[in-house]
């Protein structure tokens, strides 16, 4: 049995609501045709004649056959809808069960000049669920805005249209392959590629899609999965609530150290296969990693997108709040929602802590802090989709306790600071990010280890550019070990600034979280209490 898409779910409640005598509906969509064939089905399954209007056409049948032209203005066609619904007689026109799909009315119904059309309006959704069964009427608001005016809100029902999901978007490529000559078809979407085409187009609209698709194949003969997924760029700017980040070059390789969390995530790309979805298998929630800062959190977070072919996506909580009233709350829900359609990416929300603020204690803010984290924590429990959270925290103390319970993020971990061997592998790495092989040059990366004890990763890598710019000066010569060394006693590392606090983080993380890098048993590091031989 095929199982149904999202939107003919939406499209069966639509004809319930509609045998249920509901009189108004607020359609919130941006693909207009295609919500229209849905509601086309719904309304013939309900028993209803479906029509559309707009201001250029007046009043059309379901094929765009124009059948009432001097009903164009607004007014003039609320006014026909109520004669339809009191009507007692046999003319055919009238005596029928209809609904109005109205794709321009929603500008009709704002400002002074908006006022009759909305009392008009207002009371058709207050009479119409009392006319006859043989003259129902109903109206079917279709705009790109939820902003339903404050008169109409306990009328109408709000329905979210939603995007094309992996089933409807797989309709879309396959009748796309199926316009190709014949001899294109079997190349079209090889190896596998078809549900990496599905993947790469979920989040996008169904004329996105098809545009993409049809782009595809037109340039190269068939589906590019790299090309579908440019499309997702467009749409994230042009929602302007998540910011789109290129993904580290190299992925999780060009993360030193941290080798427990790295195999942790290696495991799990296996939850996106098709023949995982297959068995049922969950796709992962998330993570969330807490820690020294400059210690490798925010580079993981973007090499997981690389290693895992899926867009990156930084998700600012503080960049959402805004001074007007409910706007905060919006955007949120906004940037949400966008999320979810995207499918398949990594969501990034750095020092989670930060944007938190307020929310557990007493602020200034008028609770938008609290609101956002009730929002936050329900969609991270009760969400479907394949979206991966990755949070970033230094400050454990100011994150609420319902973030870190079981269910909202699949693992809580916490980063040290780099033990010995991965201090070599950090130095190794940012020397190969300036263009200097360490084997190739008179760099001995293990010296430089045992020699910055403490350091974070952040530290560490910003000694080769120090080194660079003193071996330039000095007659533009190689980079050695002296000149990393001669960087390294000129730092003071975080560890013996912030001694304190890291050694209650350690605390804290010694029970509660996992560790993301394997033990060496080094020797303790400054942060770490002293034992004194006093006998």
């Amino acid at each position: 049995m095929t199982s149904k898409t999202k939107s003919q779910e939406i499209a069966e409640d639509v004809a319930a609501l509609l045998r249920a005598r509901t009189s108004l509906l607020w359609v919130v969509t941006r693909e207009e045709a295609r919500a229209e064939q849905h509601l086309f089905e719904a309304a013939a399954s309900a028993g209803f004649i479906a029509r559309t209007w707009d201001v250029a056409q007046g009043v059309a049948d379901i094929s765009g056959r124009v059948e009432k032209a001097e009903f164009a203005d607004p007014d003039a066609a609320l006014g026909e809808i109520a004669r339809k619904a009191a009507y007692v007689g046999d003319e055919s026109w009238y005596a029928e069960r209809g609904v109005w799909l109205m794709r321009d009315l929603a500008p009709w119904l704002s400002g002074p000049a908006g006022a009759a059309t909305l009392r008009r309006l207002r009371n058709l959704a207050r009479s119409l669920p009392g006319a006859p069964l043989n003259t129902a009427q109903a109206i079917v608001v279709l705009s790109p805005s939820g902003e339903v005016p404050p008169e109409l809100s306990g009328h109408a029902t709000v329905i979210d249209w939603p995007l094309p999901d992996r089933a409807e978007i797989a309709k879309i490529l396959d009748a796309a392959i199926e316009a190709l000559p014949d001899e294109y078809r079997a190349k079209a979407a090889p190896n596998g590629g078809r549900d990496q085409a599905v993947d790469a187009a979920v989040g996008l609209s169904g004329e996105e899609a098809q545009a993409c698709y049809a782009r595809s194949l037109v340039q190269l003969k068939r589906i590019d999965p790299a090309i579908v997924s440019k499309e997702k760029r467009r749409v994230i700017a042009r929602e302007r609530v998540l910011e789109w980040h290129d993904p580290l070059p190299g992925g999780l390789d060009s993360v030193g150290g941290l080798e427990n969390l790295k195999a942790w995530l290696k495991a799990r790309t296996i939850a996106y296969s098709p023949k995982a979805r297959a068995y049922g298998l969950p796709a992962p929630k998330g993570a969330l990693l807490i820690g020294v800062p400059g210690c490798g959190k925010t580079l993981t977070a973007k090499a997981i997108a690389t290693a895992w072919g899926v867009p990156l996506l930084r998700l600012d909580l503080n960049a959402l709040r805004s001074k007007f009233v409910g706007e905060s709350e919006g955007n949120l829900r906004r940037a949400l929602r966008v999320i979810e359609a995207i499918g398949q990416c990594v969501v990034w929300i750095d020092e989670i802590e930060k944007a938190m603020q307020g929310a557990t204690s007493g602020s200034a803010d008028g609770g938008v802090a609290a609101d956002a984290l009730g929002t936050v924590l329900s969609w991270m429990q009760e969400r479907q989709g394949e979206a991966f959270v990755i949070a970033t925290a230094n400050d454990v103390s100011s994150l609420p306790p319902e973030l870190l319970r079981k269910g909202r993020f699949d693992e809580v971990w916490w980063v040290d600071l780099p033990t010995i061997s991965e201090r070599a592998a950090i130095v190794a790495a940012s020397l190969r990010s300036f263009k200097r092989d360490p084997d190739a040059i008179d760099i001995n990366p293990e010296l430089i280890a045992r020699k910055t004890l403490g350091f974070t990763g952040s530290e560490i890598a910003a000694l080769v550019p120090e080194a660079m710019f003193a071996a330039f000066a000095d007659g533009e010569r190689e980079v050695t070990n002296s000149d990393l060394l001669s960087a390294a006693e000129g730092v003071v590392p975080l560890s013996k600034t912030a001694e304190e606090k890291i050694t209650k983080l350690r605390a804290w993380a010694s029970s509660r979280a996992r560790p993301a890098s394997k033990s060496e048993g080094e020797a303790p590091s400054p942060a770490s209490k002293r034992v004194l031989d006093v006998a």
